[in-house]
């Protein structure tokens, strides 16, 4: 069976990026690997095992086009109204919270976020099956 370890994105700046992850979402330098024409650093915290790769091309100045295959990440948060207020203090200006229903009942609460490279993260309330 498969086990999902990590995702990567690219971005153009790691300290800011690795600012906004610690700020945003409590994931921290797990590991950060330097090569020749590029940097890999794995985030992470103790809420899962799971990691978020950060690829930094040397000597890129151009933002990426996310194109339009890109989604989002998506976390899941004990309180989304106190984590939605914590971010809003940041100053990092989260979407507003969503209630999703189907069926007369609740499938999801959640607002978006928008990374310093334009990537999209969905904070969820855990409920159901975004635990």
């Amino acid at each position: 069976m498969a086990k999902t370890i990590h995702s990567m994105i690219r971005v153009l700046d790691e300290a800011r990026s690795t600012a906004f992850y610690a700020r945003t979402l409590g994931l921290d330098v797990a590991e950060r690997l330097d090569f020749d024409t590029f940097t890999l650093i794995y985030l992470s915290n103790a809420e899962s095992e799971f990691e978020l790769e950060l690829t930094v091309n040397k000597g890129r100045e151009e933002p990426y086009d996310l194109g339009t295959g890109y989604g989002h990440l998506a976390v899941s948060v004990a309180d989304l109204d106190a984590e939605h207020s914590r971010i809003t203090a940041l100053g990092l200006n989260p979407g507003k919270i969503v209630e999703f229903n189907r069926d007369g009942a609740l499938l999801a609460r959640f607002f978006f976020i928008t990374d310093p490279d334009g990537y999209k993260i969905e904070i969820l309330q855990r409920h159901g099956r975004f635990k």
